[in-house]
């Protein structure tokens, strides 16, 4: 990320942690956090092979991923290309947080969605928001300005602007990424549940969650049942994922 993107978004996080057992039982989250991780659910899988690399992802699914990227586009339909599928749109609302880099953000933005082009030599009917995307006939840059007309349909990645729950409810997010509002009672029934007989065993940590702690709770969301321990605590990774989980209490 260039200098210019060094003021990632942040957003903090309170967890309770089970000292004895070395975990997160819960954590409390803002309307930030919580608009952030229901925006996981809306990027595209090409998008998320792209943010954990193809050597993290579970699966096979970066082998997918690999077989377009190789492909020649000799084999693709007229008026297709890889691109659609090697760097699809993500939702603007987590570019803070997730994006790889400043070019990447730009080109899933497209310029803000107001502006199209198309091919300077009109030798294709594709229309793009991106100016730098090739032409797939003549492989010119696509940078001709051109008109939409018509009714225009809604696109499933135009900003949500308010996000998506309401500022004045607090919320909490269990270890498994499970989400209610927060309450006495349920953090109450919560302790029960966990069996958490010594209070004194319990630990509030205010952390922050930004870039970085993005990228691993994707990947982390993608693998295991304990995302918040397996992302804020000290961990010992094992070869079949996230079995080992040391306190870190500084």
């Amino acid at each position: 990320m260039s200098s210019s993107s060094s003021a990632t978004t942040k957003v903090t996080l309170k967890l309770l942690i089970d000292t004895k057992n070395q975990k997160v039982l819960f954590a409390e989250a803002s309307k930030n956090v919580i608009d952030f991780l229901f925006n996981l659910l809306r990027i595209p899988v090409g998008t998320v092979v792209k943010l954990l690399t193809k050597n993290d992802m579970v699966g096979s699914i970066g082998n997918l991923y690999d077989s377009v990227e190789n492909m020649n586009e000799n084999y693709m339909q007229v008026g297709q290309t890889k691109d659609v599928l090697l760097n699809p749109r993500a939702p603007p609302e987590i570019s803070g947080l997730l994006t790889a880099n400043e070019a990447d953000t730009n080109n899933n933005l497209g310029g803000g969605g107001t502006s199209y082009y198309k091919c300077p030599s009109n030798c294709t009917f594709d229309v793009t928001c991106d100016s730098t995307t090739l032409c797939s006939n003549c492989k010119r840059a696509m940078n001709s300005l051109t008109r939409y007309v018509g009714k225009k349909v809604v696109d499933g990645n135009v900003a949500v602007q308010n996000g998506f729950v309401k500022d004045v409810v607090t919320f909490m997010v269990m270890d498994d990424l499970v989400i209610q509002p927060m309450s006495t009672i349920s953090s109450i029934t919560l302790l029960n549940k966990f069996n958490v007989k010594e209070v004194g065993t319990l630990q509030e940590k205010i952390v922050e969650m930004g870039m970085d702690e993005g990228i691993k709770l994707l990947k982390a969301s993608l693998q295991s049942k304990m995302v918040l321990t397996s992302v804020f605590l000290k961990k010992k990774k094992y070869e079949e994922g996230f079995a080992s989980v040391s306190f870190d209490a500084s």
